[in-house]
């Protein structure tokens, strides 16, 4: 084979099966394709997570979605891969290379209820399904602050399943990703779009990650074009503050970094992070501000000082915090 046939040769995108997967994965093959000039084909994974009925909580949480594509990835199976942000761990394995974390998509949650229903105007005792403790400590604390009584129901499945809950009436609400039902065209279907002030989503949510090995430099150096720089330092913060509290995606915590300008100058960044029980009673909850990171170490050192704050305020207590 000369350079020629190899340079025509189609990039192999590992991704997961699921509509939402297929779709991001999409839309990330068609910005490789233009910035490479070469073919990207789809090449679909099936993990553990997929597979698996059971809470995330209890077959692992963080990972559970992503050791599949990163093990073809090392077995040369597949060219690169891309993930959903939220589902990484946040240690990278030392012969994969996190090439390119595109613009976020919106970080927040949003609740689709019956009726166009929002949540202030939930009947008591509503039925609101969601697979995240993080979102249960989160909900249940707020219906707290209204003098609601609702209860969490805990879920899983593709955003059909989820909405297919409200549908039929066995459930009031769900609460999902804004970003999934926005690559999928169904953010229209969300009758609120919670305000962070309130549900402050999980740490690097929105984002995707693309993910290649190491030593493929020359598609490395391709895929960094795809790169957000503002998005990195945002969710490398939100990250870095998740795991100083040695949480994973199974852990009641929420996180989000927002650029705060000055004019059109991004002069700031802000992180709010939240750690509570999953029945609403307690919640540690604090925020920090700084220069907009110059480095990965400013990002870094940025969520490893808000951690060490609210560790201070109580949060390690509320870490064994889990689904049932």
């Amino acid at each position: 084979m000369n350079d020629t046939s190899t340079q025509q040769r189609p990039l192999r995108l590992g991704t997961r099966r699921s509509q939402l997967a297929m779709a991001q994965s999409g839309q990330v093959a068609e910005a490789v394709r233009r910035v490479t000039g070469r073919p990207v084909e789809l090449v679909e994974i099936t993990t553990y997570g997929d597979v698996s009925r059971e809470a995330l909580a209890q077959i692992g949480g963080t990972g559970v979605f992503v050791s599949a594509l990163r093990d073809a990835l090392l077995a040369g199976e597949i060219d690169f891969a891309v993930h959903s942000l939220k589902d990484l761990p946040t240690t990278q394995p030392d012969d994969l290379l996190l090439a390119a974390i595109p613009r976020r998509e919106d970080p927040r949650d949003a609740l689709v209820a019956r009726d166009g229903l929002t949540f202030e105007d939930l009947p008591r005792g509503a039925r609101i399904g969601t697979g995240s403790p993080r979102r249960m400590a989160q909900l249940n604390a707020w219906a707290r602050s209204l003098g609601q009584e609702i209860e969490t129901v805990p879920i899983r499945g593709n955003i059909d399943t989820r909405l297919g809950f409200v549908a039929n009436g066995e459930l009031d609400a769900v609460v999902l990703a804004a970003a999934g039902l926005n690559r999928l065209g169904r953010i229209g279907e969300a009758t609120q779009l919670l305000d962070p002030d309130q549900i402050l989503p999980a740490p690097g949510q929105g984002a995707l990650a693309i993910e290649c090995a190491v030593t493929n430099a020359p598609l490395a150096a391709a895929l960094a074009e795809l790169d957000d720089p503002h998005t990195r330092a945002a969710v490398t913060a939100e990250r870095a503050l998740l795991a100083a509290l040695e949480a994973g995606c199974s852990a009641p915590v929420g996180a989000l970094a927002d650029l705060l300008a000055s004019g059109q100058v991004v002069t700031e960044m802000r992180l709010r992070g939240v750690v509570g029980s999953t029945d609403g009673s307690t919640l540690v909850q604090l925020s920090t501000t700084g220069p907009v990171p110059a480095s990965q170490e400013d990002a870094l050192a940025l969520g490893r000082g808000l951690a060490a704050e609210m560790l201070d305020k109580g949060a390690a207590g509320l870490m064994g915090e889990r689904a049932l």
